[in-house]
């Protein structure tokens, strides 16, 4: 069945193959004053100091935890509700991922459970904002300070976000974004990191960039002079393609949240009185930066909801299994079902439907008709008089 509606669709135009030709008609293709320029703009947009571009939320991750000193033997406290990367930036780092279970409303790390997580090899938390929805970040920045932790922010799904006051990165010492295929600012494959500690900043520019002090930019810049590696570093750097990329949608980030708002407004309204069926939870004190919209339904109804979709050209995917449970994490560390069932509630039972700016509104209605049709036939055929 080929996809009528796609799981997601991209808004890229002519402003960015506009961009992206002005790079191309220059002789830098790399790291250059396009990702300066993306990096000044984004940063300002998060309230940050420094914002350093990065080929993946992965290797922004996996540069946070090296920059900060965590390494072989450390253990860094983070979710089994999340992308399987969280997890194995962790372990790239040479450091253990010591998962605590999640909030039941929110699939968000419950903060509660942190400090029984903690030994002496905790170096930091690493919070994810799942789906756009912040952590608890007042307290796990307590509990940091109190125990002398790292927090490094996984805010792939949560540029927009807002808790309590904070964005990403205020209380962090560093948050990690995702320009992913299907996120909301988005380059195909992409990332950043930002931080509000200059000293900071420029160890995670040495090691997006081999560890070496000089680029090509700047030969191109300054004339040739020769470069030191002065730390083992990685290839991480963005370049000028993919931020230019990104440059014309921060202009109309807040345009693009307005219409995500209102199509999770419209499957909520619609959705609300169907049985059995879980909607996204938006706490008051919360702005939801709406990178997903997922439900959920009964464990023993939800693959046979995602297949019903996709016979009807829907597309829908899940988000996340609790990675605990993948076969890789069950034999490193020994996990098995059990061990954080709010996690596995979640991971169980949860679908992620065709949510982003530019959907039609046509595809959101056939989207509720076949959701709602499906599960009156499923409860019509559950009946026993």
């Amino acid at each position: 069945m080929t996809t009528k509606i796609p799981f997601f669709l991209h808004s890229l135009g002519q402003a960015e193959l506009d961009e992206v030709g002005e790079v191309l008609q220059g002789s830098i293709l790399t790291t250059g004053d396009k990702v300066d320029e993306f990096e000044s703009r984004f940063a300002s947009f998060l309230n940050a100091n420094c914002a350093i571009g990065t080929t993946s939320c992965t290797g922004a991750l996996h540069i946070s935890l090296l920059a900060l000193g965590i390494g072989s033997g450390d253990e860094v406290i983070t979710t089994p509700m999340t992308f399987i990367a969280t997890a194995t930036a962790i372990m790239s780092a040479g450091a253990r991922p010591v998962f605590v279970d999640v909030e039941p409303a929110t699939g968000n790390l419950d903060a509660s459970r942190i400090e029984s997580a903690i030994t002496r090899n905790t170096k930091a938390i690493l919070p994810v904002h799942l789906y756009g929805q912040m952590c608890d970040m007042h307290t796990i920045r307590e509990i940091a300070d109190h125990y002398g932790l790292y927090i490094i922010e996984d805010a792939a799904h949560c540029i927009e976000g807002t808790r309590d006051g904070v964005k990403p990165g205020q209380l962090g010492d560093t948050a990690c974004f995702s320009f992913y295929a299907t996120k909301n600012l988005t380059c195909g494959e992409g990332g950043a990191v930002i931080t509000n500690d200059d000293k900071l900043a420029d160890r995670l520019r040495l090691l997006r960039s081999h560890g070496m002090t000089k680029t090509a930019t700047d030969h191109e810049r300054d004339g040739y002079s020769h470069s030191d590696m002065v730390l083992f570093g990685w290839k991480y750097n963005m370049d000028n393609i993919h931020a230019a990329l990104l440059l014309p949608q921060l202009k109309g980030i807040n345009e693009r949240w307005n219409n995500r708002v209102a199509v999770a407004a419209k499957y909520t309204q619609a959705l609300q009185a169907l049985p059995d069926v879980t909607l996204p939870s938006v706490l008051s004190n919360s702005k939801h930066a709406f990178h997903l919209y997922p439900i959920r339904v009964k464990k023993t109804l939800r693959d046979q909801i995602i297949k019903t979709l996709h016979q009807h050209g829907i597309g829908s995917t899940v988000n996340y299994r609790a990675i605990h449970l993948h076969s890789f994490f069950s034999k490193e560390f020994g996990h098995s079902p059990g061990d954080f069932p709010q996690a596995e509630q979640i991971g169980d039972t949860t679908i992620s439907l065709p949510f982003y700016p530019s959907i039609q509104e046509s595809h959101v209605d056939t989207v509720i008709e076949t959701l709602t049709s499906e599960l009156g036939n499923i409860a019509k055929h559950s009946f026993r008089p």
